[in-house]
């Protein structure tokens, strides 16, 4: 278990529910960074979204990306076109 910040608010994570939460999730386009979870890969935004519960305007990717680096998910940075 693991505590992260993201909008200013502290959570407890496991991998594991990290993990469970998106499991079946629908992963949207990637256009900037993103994140492995389950050999899905899903932009950081929408994790975030996902488990924290929130309004998107109120966290940055970066918050979610110090987060999921904590967690030990695999990263990738945004691509250029």
């Amino acid at each position: 278990m693991m505590r992260v910040t993201i909008a200013r608010r502290h959570f407890y994570f496991h991998p594991a529910e990290v993990e469970k939460a998106m499991n079946g999730v629908a992963p949207e386009p990637v256009t900037g960074g993103s994140v492995d979870i389950g050999g899905v890969r899903y932009p950081l935004m929408q994790v975030g979204a996902v488990i924290t519960r929130q309004d998107r305007r109120d966290f940055n990717a970066g918050e979610v990306q110090r987060a999921m680096q904590a967690l030990g998910f695999p990263l990738h940075a945004a691509t250029s076109q």
